[in-house]
């Protein structure tokens, strides 16, 4: 990515820390950014545009820590586990992603439209990319249970019976991880839910 662009959607979201997005001015951000307002509409088109590359952006961050989260440690569970525990902290420590986790935007933050839209800015492939479909909460489900399940599959096919328990485990942790971040739990917190709720095996 550009650092212009990077520059831009880092002061665009510094801005949106301090005040409501309706609130967040276009010459302000490209000012914070030491560029041109002309390079923030070149770069984005619109605020609107803005707003959907900074959820991309935010979208792909959470799910490049579901990657790290999944690449850890050996046990499937405590794979499942760091992941859940990573959807909970990044839910926490960032409203756009808590917000497309759930499905509630407040009213300080864009709303963007989650179906693909018209790009004003052709000649920018990052843009074009966020110009189309953005995840929606149901969407993050399926990517990270797929993603999970993948990961955890090993390079061999398992049997059957063993594929479809580890893909209803996946789901099983992504979703209960999803419903702490809407209600944090008690002491012992998404690890201690996981551990009952998990099959004591999940490979072969």
């Amino acid at each position: 990515m550009p650092a212009a662009r990077e520059s831009l959607l880092d002061a665009a979201y510094t801005a949106l820390a301090c005040r409501p997005w309706s609130a967040v001015r276009m010459v302000d951000v490209a000012a914070s950014a030491g560029v041109s307002r002309q390079t923030l509409y070149n770069e984005f088109g619109s605020k609107e545009g803005l707003a959907r590359a900074l959820v991309r952006r935010e979208a792909d961050g959470y799910l490049a820590g579901v990657e790290r989260a999944l690449s850890g440690p050996s046990d499937p569970r405590d794979r499942l586990t760091a992941t859940a525990e990573w959807m909970m902290s990044a839910a926490h420590e960032n409203a756009l992603v808590r917000a497309m986790l759930t499905g509630c935007w407040s009213e300080r933050l864009p709303s963007p439209v989650l179906t693909e839209v018209p790009s004003s800015t052709a000649a920018v492939p990052a843009q074009r990319r966020a110009d189309g479909p953005l995840p929606s909460p149901g969407d993050f489900v399926s990517l990270v249970r797929d993603r999970a399940v993948a990961v955890l599959h090993g390079a061999g096919p398992l049997p059957p019976p063993d594929a479809a328990e580890l893909a209803r485990s996946c789901e099983l942790a992504v979703r209960l991880a999803l419903s702490c971040v809407a209600a944090p739990p008690a002491e012992g917190g998404v690890a201690d839910l996981l551990r009952t709720a998990l099959p004591g095996r999940l490979t072969a």
